[in-house]
């Protein structure tokens, strides 16, 4: 059994459809806001990923430039301590030298080593 359309039944459907309609376009509308809204807030974040890349960036370079400088302190420090290790050592041996040579001459002469003399006692 077929029902019948009649002008109420026809306006119904299309009152119906019509409503329909509208509340699909309010739905889409709200989306479209919200797509809007996230769009914005993408180009935000997008910015601000690219002012921290060229943040990031400096900092490594100014790193690099800074480890570089680290680098060039801790040879300087290096190669000053070694030479200063040396001149410690050779100044320990010229003083054993001046002892030894101070002792032979004091002997030679018969006279022992005076106190003003004694360089060992300063060390």
């Amino acid at each position: 059994m077929q029902s019948r359309i009649t002008p109420s039944n026809l306006q119904s459907f299309n009152n119906d459809l019509v409503k329909n309609l509208e509340h699909l376009r309010d739905q889409r509308e709200a989306i479209e806001v919200e797509i809007n809204k996230e769009e914005c807030r993408k180009d935000d974040l997008q910015q601000q990923i690219h002012e921290l890349t060229d943040q990031l960036e400096r900092v490594k370079q100014s790193l690099t430039k800074k480890y570089t400088v680290r680098n060039e302190y801790d040879r300087l420090i290096q190669d000053t301590e070694t030479a200063y290790q040396k001149i410690v050592e050779s100044s320990q041996t010229l003083l054993e030298l001046l002892q030894r040579e101070s002792q032979a001459i004091a002997s030679h002469s018969g006279r022992g080593i005076c106190p003003s003399t004694d360089f060992g006692s300063h060390v």
